[in-house]
């Protein structure tokens, strides 16, 4: 069987690479030495979504997300990702009008969430993601419980994910407070943390996590390849 073709709808440059780099990575493990599915990539400027975020025009982003969606369907995408968790704000606008389905981020999450056996996320990401109910619907839907961080940790994680990690830039300093805001979710009874933003996973982990994580890149990826080659997640 010919593996499906996977089309990812870009959004911040680093996520989208990440995401990337582990459908060709981990491709070998199910597909043989070297072999991937065809992926293809197509991405708007960062600079347009953020634009639209800060108007809080979710009809806007919807709109570039489906200029995507439509440029990958007729390139021969069988269906699509996007390795972004905050534009999903705009996916409930995005999925009717869609040429292809989609796989969405937090319900992966979410189910990954599940099956291993977490009650009590904290979420994190970019303050548009974390003030959203992006995670906390699909969370609840398998009966789990989501919490923010803190006013205060939410801004220093925002102001971290926008103005180094989507521009590749990794600070020791942004490293340790990334485990300060995790290790207050440990304290407000989180058992595992999600990573809500695509570029979270290139600085921290479960190496240097006071939780167990959840990547949400990975994950997504993982999910992407399991779809494609017609095994079961």
């Amino acid at each position: 069987m010919t593996p499906q073709h996977i089309g990812i709808v870009a959004c911040s440059a680093e996520g989208a690479a990440l995401c990337y780099r582990t459908l060709c990575a981990e491709g070998s493990a199910l597909l043989g030495s070297h072999a991937h599915p065809e992926v293809s990539l197509h991405s708007l400027s960062l600079a347009d979504y953020v634009d639209a975020l800060d108007r809080h025009d979710l009809q806007g982003v919807a709109d570039l997300m489906l200029t995507s969606a439509n440029k990958l369907a007729s390139i021969g995408a069988d269906f699509l990702i996007c390795p972004d968790n905050t534009i999903h704000q705009a996916f409930d606008l995005v999925e009717p009008r869609s040429p292809k389905p989609w796989l969405h981020i937090a319900e992966v999450v979410a189910q990954a969430a599940a099956q291993r056996g977490f009650q009590r996320l904290g979420i994190t990401g970019t303050h548009w993601l974390v003030n959203s109910e992006v995670y906390p619907e699909k969370l609840a839907a398998q009966g789990l419980q989501a919490v923010r961080p803190s006013a205060a940790d939410r801004d220093d994680i925002g102001r971290i994910i926008m103005d180094e990690l989507v521009n590749g830039v990794f600070k020791p300093e942004s490293v340790q407070r990334f485990q300060q805001v995790f290790a207050a979710l440990k304290d407000a009874g989180c058992d595992a943390v999600v990573m809500g933003c695509t570029e979270i996973p290139l600085i921290m982990g479960d190496a240097n996590s006071p939780l167990p994580t959840l990547d949400s890149t990975r994950l997504l990826a993982r999910a992407a390849l399991a779809r494609a080659v017609g095994v079961a997640g």
